[in-house]
């Protein structure tokens, strides 16, 4: 019996991008199988909602993910450019968005042809691990499409077709999370149990365990 986890993740999230080779670990070593299904941020989906919180929610998260990446043994420095716009004096997010429209689209497309972990590992690691500036220029994108065994040009010309299409199973995949008893990310849903957050990967492992996972021999 190979155990089925739904993972909810953002481009935009850096828990998100500290969770993935976990993630993929999971599926090499356990009779486990991850089906990757990105969503939007929250910054898109709700624009005003980092203009309501309390600011030591953000300076907490800044101070955080950086100790979180440092304990993980894995590098992270906040993306340059950030893959969601924000308007720093009223801090909110316009809806014209360059670039997580795109990214979202690419790893839902990657996610039906069986090859999401290894396109969001992949990208997120371009993303948010600080060796790359500019990782929306050049053929830094198309590099990291390639290294998961994807065409970005292909997958491009895709999205662009099929727009409609991605962004609707996107929506899908967004109405599911909540379903499953969160909204934030990254969101591992286990037999309809939910485990918010890259630090409750090993009880998700436990409760997996719990239910008669075994590794793989």
């Amino acid at each position: 019996m190979t155990h089925s986890v739904d993972l909810f993740w953002s481009f935009r999230s850096p828990y998100s991008y500290l969770v993935v080779p976990r993630m993929i670990e999971l599926e090499r070593d356990w009779d486990a199988s991850v089906n990757v299904r990105p969503v939007l941020p929250i910054a898109v989906r709700q624009p005003d909602f980092f203009a309501n919180a309390d600011p030591l929610w953000t300076s907490y998260l800044m101070r955080d993910c950086v100790r979180s990446a440092e304990f993980a043994g894995m590098t992270l420095r906040w993306p340059r450019p950030d893959p969601v716009k924000m308007d720093f004096t009223t801090r909110t997010y316009p809806k014209e968005q360059p670039y997580i429209h795109r990214l979202t689209r690419l790893g839902q497309l990657a996610a039906e042809r069986g090859k999401g972990l290894p396109l969001v590992h992949a990208v997120s690691h371009l993303i948010w691990s600080g060796e790359t500036d500019n990782w929306h220029e050049g053929d830094h994108l198309a590099r990291a499409a390639e290294s998961a065994g994807l065409d970005l040009a292909e997958m491009d010309a895709v999205i662009e077709a099929e727009a409609d299409r991605l962004d609707a199973a996107i929506a899908q995949s967004e109405a599911d999370q909540r379903l499953g008893g969160h909204y934030g990310v990254p969101l591992m849903v286990y037999a309809g149990e939910p485990f918010f957050g890259q630090d409750r990967f090993e009880q998700l492992v436990w409760r997996m365990r719990q239910q008669g996972m075994e590794r793989r021999t």
